[in-house]
């Protein structure tokens, strides 16, 4: 290997953009690369642009029918009438909406190749994430499922298991939706439930269709949740699970929208919290899946305290060179988002005042807190899924 990782990163990622207004700025993706270079990180990974991907890879997880509809609305927005997802509040149509989002399938792709033939351990995709987009039409801010497409080229080349671990506020329903009967793919989302926020979906009893029971998790969590139980909720369900399952590539998806400043959610968590989602999850690849790990973007609608640490973050600790909470973002990139976006940027890498200092969360074999909504959330989530692995719900 030449390096630890790759990074997937070109200025052309920056034309998916729904408009002036549309939360999904692509000045997000700017930032964060621009963060990246700033910090040195890009310094210590291979960074590679793509061009798009072809019809025959979206095929393997799009309706024929979809691809040639979001084609036509590319080459004529006009054209959009909502019947696909697209020319809706939340999926506008624009020229080129194609292009901009078959790149970012061919990114997660590229990073899934790369990982799997051992070209690198890690591949980083920020520009993806796009967990909500269905087989025959787009949802959610998303046109093409990059995540679907990634996963479904790595069964096709020959991998056996692959475990989806989504961090994301939103559940993950695309992505779910796309496995749900395949045995080879275990889905785990951890969000907001759907009683409260998009798309509504989401719930324990979902876990996989006939002959692919159990691979199919889902933690509803109640809004306002903070940093120790939202950790809780992963390492109590989706660690034991992806260990059970045994992949051999690890997919994730770091959806920065759980912060607790999103405008478009409800959580209340930290980016010290969110970083140390990365930092376990990386460690679970090295743990289970010889350190074949693939890490998404996703959903993140504060433009400049989150999304560009999270992403930055993500990016080294794939590199194997963490930053450090309490570094000090460097001078010139909070001028560059003063700037671009009306205020500068976070002075340091993390928020708490105890930076660096890992976030304690309760070890689940230290009890179950029936009173608590997380632990109800938790339970529900290990009592429908865990005896379909062997595992006891009780305990670790």
């Amino acid at each position: 290997m030449s390096t630890q990782a790759c990074a997937i990163w070109g200025e052309d990622f920056t034309k998916y953009d729904f408009g002036v207004g549309h939360p999904m700025a692509p000045v997000r993706l700017d930032l964060t690369a621009r963060l990246c270079r700033a910090l040195g990180v890009f310094d210590h990974v291979d960074v590679i642009d793509v061009d798009i991907a072809g019809d025959d890879v979206l095929a393997t997880v799009h309706d024929p029918q979809y691809i040639e509809a979001v084609k036509a609305i590319s080459a004529d927005p006009d054209v959009a009438d909502g019947r696909w997802g697209i020319g809706t509040e939340d999926v506008p149509a624009f020229a080129g909406v194609h292009e901009a989002s078959a790149r970012i399938v061919a990114g997660s792709v590229e990073a899934a190749r790369r990982v799997w033939t051992g070209e690198v351990e890690h591949g980083v995709n920020f520009t993806g994430g796009m967990h909500h987009a269905m087989a025959d039409r787009a949802a959610g801010f998303c046109i093409y499922n990059d995540i679907g497409a990634a996963i479904q080229w790595l069964l096709d080349n020959g991998a056996e298991r692959v475990a989806y671990v989504d961090v994301d506020v939103h559940h993950g329903d695309g992505v779910e939706a796309m496995f749900y009967d395949d045995p080879r793919v275990l889905t785990i989302s951890v969000h907001e439930s759907g009683r409260t926020l998009f798309p509504g979906t989401g719930w324990p009893a979902d876990t996989g269709g006939v002959g692919a029971e159990g691979t199919a998790v889902n933690v509803a969590l109640p809004p306002g949740v903070v940093d120790g139980p939202w950790l809780r909720a992963i390492t109590s369900v989706a660690m034991p699970l992806v260990r059970a399952f045994e992949p051999q590539v690890l997919v994730t998806q770091h959806g920065c929208d759980t912060y607790r400043d999103d405008p478009l959610a409800h959580m209340s968590i930290s980016l010290d919290a969110q970083r140390q989602a990365a930092v376990n999850l990386h460690r679970l690849a090295h743990e289970v899946a010889e350190g074949r790990w693939v890490a998404l973007g996703g959903g993140g609608y504060d433009l400049t305290n989150a999304v560009p640490r999270a992403w930055a973050h993500l990016t080294a600790i794939a590199a194997h060179r963490p930053v450090p909470a309490a570094t000090e973002v460097p001078q010139e990139w909070r001028d560059h988002c003063e700037l671009v976006a009306g205020q500068q940027g976070p002075a340091t890498m993390g928020d708490l005042p105890d930076k660096d200092l890992p976030i304690w969360v309760q070890p689940w074999a230290m009890g179950y807190n029936p009173h608590h909504g997380v632990d109800r959330a938790i339970m529900a989530a290990r009592e429908a899924v865990f005896p379909f692995h062997g595992l006891d719900v009780w305990f670790d």
